[in-house]
């Protein structure tokens, strides 16, 4: 079986969708000129490449393309012509969908030439929000909405808020999106593992929701679960998140505040890629409860119990804050059309978006104290140059 490729060019001119090999253009000339150096002509090629290209195709595909009988026109052997049978069969049924991928590949390729249009890649913990967010953007571009904006391409890529954050400080992404309970506290597991990853100064919160996270239970509640310990008492089926999802993290925090861990949930190793994945496994009935946000179990018809508030975060470098692609973000979070779609979502509410906010408010775990033998009117000073 031998496969097939593509490959496209680049140009200014425009022309026809076609999807052709060059072996296709030579089989046709010599059938229609009835020779090697009609062909040639035809094409605007020599003698010796047309025959050197039909020789190597001979080869590459294990079968004889042309007939050549002494004093007889030269004529396409039975595979030959097969192959242009079905040249003309693909080129009929598929020609709708090959001038479909060619204007696709052509709005993609716009990007790259439109001085308006900006790309910014954001590796985020999953979250149905910023996929809207995608869909809003693309919306605006396409001018569905009034709100002046160049436009922007979101390439979002899902994984846990810990790999969001490396993946920012290692430079493969300018924003990541990660989220925390609303206010926690110093000490805790949340600090652990973010204290290290953010930097005041360096790193730059941008606001974007506030969202609820709870239990995603059977419809009716069967077994009546109404709290963690409730899924201790009753033996429930749990599903878990992987680690270094921002999920998990809360998960830990809440067992924590309970006084439990996580072998106190039976299914505690159980773990799924997503919010959707633990409402599937709820929906299917392989698991009976699983943490996650209201979007996902009210899109498979499942109850949810609230447990926490949190505030989902997008973080940059501060050196990427005044960027275009960065500004053009920010303005489409504080567009009106966004902060309605936002609120209309099930769990999720608007929380100071496109706003840049301060870090240390949000995440309170840096504390910087004055040296005795400065002055309170020097250190104000200082104070107000670090929080710049």
């Amino acid at each position: 079986m031998h496969r097939i490729q593509f490959h496209y060019t680049l140009g200014r001119e425009s022309g026809p969708a076609t999807v052709r090999n060059p072996l296709i253009a030579l089989l046709q000339a010599v059938a229609v000129h009835g020779s090697i150096s009609g062909a040639a002509r035809a094409l605007g090629f020599s003698y010796r490449h047309v025959w050197g290209e039909l020789k190597r195709w001979e080869s590459e595909l294990g079968n004889g393309l042309v007939l050549w009988e002494k004093g007889q026109p030269a004529r396409l052997s039975e595979f030959g012509n097969k192959l242009m049978w079905a040249e003309r069969q693909a080129q009929a049924r598929l020609a709708p969908q090959i001038e479909s991928l060619r204007a696709e590949l052509e709005r993609a390729f716009a990007v790259a030439f439109d001085d308006s249009a900006h790309v910014l890649t954001l590796y985020a913990s999953h979250d149905d929000a910023l996929a809207a967010l995608r869909e809003q953007a693309l919306a605006m571009d396409h001018g569905q909405h009034d709100e002046p904006q160049g436009a922007l391409h979101l390439d979002i890529r899902f994984c846990g808020s810990v790999d969001a954050i490396r993946a920012l400080n290692e430079g493969r992404c300018e924003i990541a999106g990660f989220h925390t309970l609303q206010q926690p506290a110093p000490g805790s597991l949340a600090e652990r593992i973010y204290k290290p990853l953010l930097q005041p100064g360096r790193h730059k919160i941008i606001g974007f929701a506030q969202r609820t996270q709870g239990l995603m239970v059977a419809p009716s509640n069967p077994l009546a679960i109404h709290s963690l310990r409730d899924l201790q008492r009753s033996q429930a089926r749990f599903v878990n998140r992987a680690h270094g999802t921002g999920t998990r993290v809360v998960l830990d925090e809440l067992l924590a505040q309970d006084g439990m861990r996580g072998a106190d949930l039976q299914g505690y190793e159980r773990t799924e890629p997503s919010h959707a994945a633990v409402a599937h496994a709820v929906a299917s009935g392989s698991a009976d409860a699983g943490l996650g946000i209201a979007v996902a179990a009210r899109s498979q018809g499942l109850d949810f119990i609230a447990l926490a508030q949190e505030n989902y975060h997008l973080v940059c470098l501060k050196s990427a804050l005044e960027k275009p692609a960065t500004r053009a973000l920010r303005a489409l979070l504080r567009s009106a059309h966004w902060r309605e779609k936002l609120a209309a979502m099930d769990g999720y509410q608007p929380a100071g978006s496109g706003e840049v906010q301060s870090l240390r408010a949000l995440l309170p775990w840096w504390k910087f104290t004055s040296r005795k033998s400065e002055s309170p009117q020097k250190y104000d000073r200082t104070a107000v140059a670090r929080s710049a």
